[in-house]
């Protein structure tokens, strides 16, 4: 069964839920207030939930295009630098992509998440677009993994205090990743 295309205002309320939820799990995480988010998007909590019916819904969405925007950015940076400074430019972008979602990735990334994409298969894509090259180019250890890589970018982005902090141990850590 085809399902017609959104009507142009609800598109646009919808397009905007998204928008501001982003920004609202950006500064409160996961669990923000889905009634806050209506409010903040100048909507009522019914136009919220007929357009996402659970939490979920709405996490998956904003999710989904935070996941999109760092895949397309690893693309962006394949083409346009070299590739060790591809991976370490995507790697910085993973970087602040976690320090910002709050623990949402953690939550979409895991096997019982309800997203109904395979998370890990797509940022796996996009990663690997960059790994091999920088490997083959010996700007990176040969038995470093895509894991190991999105692990400890996501570990160091919950233990930072704050971006700086962040930023050093990432720089210790990709020193520490490079060919003896």
């Amino acid at each position: 069964m085809q399902t017609r295309p959104k009507r142009a205002d609800a598109q646009r309320n919808h397009d905007l839920l998204v928008a501001v939820a982003t920004a609202v799990i950006a500064e409160e995480g996961p669990d923000a207030s889905l009634n806050e988010i209506a409010r903040r998007a100048g909507v009522g909590p019914g136009t919220l939930y007929r357009h996402f019916p659970t939490r979920d819904a709405l996490l998956v969405a904003v999710f989904e295009g935070r996941l999109a925007r760092l895949c397309a950015r690893a693309e962006e940076l394949a083409g346009a630098l070299p590739p060790g400074e591809a991976l370490v430019a995507w790697l910085r972008a993973l970087l602040a992509h976690a320090r910002t979602d709050r623990g949402l990735g953690a939550r979409m990334m895991l096997p019982t998440s309800s997203a109904g994409v395979d998370c890990w298969a797509i940022l796996r894509a996009a990663a690997e677009r960059l790994l091999r090259p920088a490997q083959a180019a010996g700007h990176l250890r040969a038995d470093v993994e895509f894991a190991d890589l999105v692990e400890i970018t996501a570990g160091l982005a919950q233990a930072a205090g704050d971006d700086e902090r962040a930023e050093r141990l990432l720089t210790l850590t990709l020193d520490g990743l490079r060919p003896r």
